[in-house]
């Protein structure tokens, strides 16, 4: 099977790591691998899956449906994450699960999960400590959407998201990826698409992070924890390479309610334009 399981053996190694013959094992439980376009459900709630998913690269999102068409988004899933073991054990899905970028996933069946478990313990708790970290994960959402202001949700988004990435090499002088669009950012922190937009630009306006198409630059790391009040222990990744490389914006940076008083002068002069809509995390 030619593809790459490097952001999976990068995950591992910061939860818990495989030996060289458990990672063989794993890799050639694969049955196959197949490539998704964006935006295509991969699991469809009421849906009984007879495979895991080990998402090779791409992003996908968890979500349900209200009856009046209202989404809520309940996760995002980053390269390396095995997303659905909990499918393993309840067979009748009980959400959906979508791709938001092109991406490719493997697929190991459930009768190989089962041998894979039996045969070398140390995988199963991998798994198990996966389900675990993603428990952990769902925990600090019900926070932010319950006590965080939209400004909080957001940094404490973009924070969770670089750590995750960056924990499997696909973050590079504190840049990545983002493919997450107003809309979307909305339907997962409970947030309007405009209130996204005006958060967005305090952000920005607080030197915290710049966008450039779809990438995301954190332009000062300790003032974006400080917004979010985020703590990465939730997420058991060792979190060396970031303390190592502390971004910091271009002279001194402003208090918290400098930051905030800078935000909502900006806000009160001026509104976000046509094009700042589209540019910010673009629809």
């Amino acid at each position: 099977m030619q593809c790459s399981f490097n952001a999976l053996i990068r995950k591992l190694e910061h939860i818990h790591p495989l030996t060289s013959e458990e990672m063989d094992a794993l890799k050639k439980s694969c049955v196959r691998t197949v490539r998704f376009s964006a935006n295509r459900d991969l699991v469809r709630q009421g849906e009984q899956p007879e495979d895991c998913h080990i998402l090779l690269d791409g992003f996908v999102y968890r979500y349900t449906v209200f009856e009046d068409g209202r989404r809520q988004i309940l996760s995002f899933h980053v390269p390396g994450d095995i997303y659905d073991t909990l499918h393993f054990l309840l067979p009748e899905a009980d959400h959906n699960i979508a791709t938001l970028t092109p991406g490719t996933v493997a697929l190991v069946s459930h009768q190989a999960i089962i041998e894979l478990t039996e045969q070398f313990p140390r995988i199963a708790r991998a798994l198990w400590k996966e389900t675990l970290i993603e428990a952990a994960m769902f925990r600090e959402w019900i926070a932010s959407l319950g006590r965080r202001s939209a400004y909080g949700r957001i940094a404490h988004l973009i924070c969770e998201m670089y750590v995750r990435v960056n924990a499997v090499g696909l973050a590079r002088n504190f840049t990545i990826e983002w493919p997450i669009t107003q809309s979307v950012m909305g339907d997962s922190q409970g947030l309007s698409t405009v209130h996204v937009n005006r958060t967005v630009q305090e952000l920005r306006a607080a030197g915290l992070i710049q966008t450039q198409q779809k990438k995301l630059v954190i332009t000062d790391w300790k003032g974006l924890q400080s917004a979010a009040e985020f703590d990465p222990a939730y997420l058991r990744l060792r979190l060396d390479s970031i303390t190592a490389g502390e971004h910091k914006t271009n002279g001194s940076r402003p208090s918290v309610n400098a930051r905030n008083g800078l935000a909502m002068g900006h806000m009160q002069g001026q509104r976000c334009s046509d094009q700042d809509r589209t540019t910010l995390f673009p629809d």
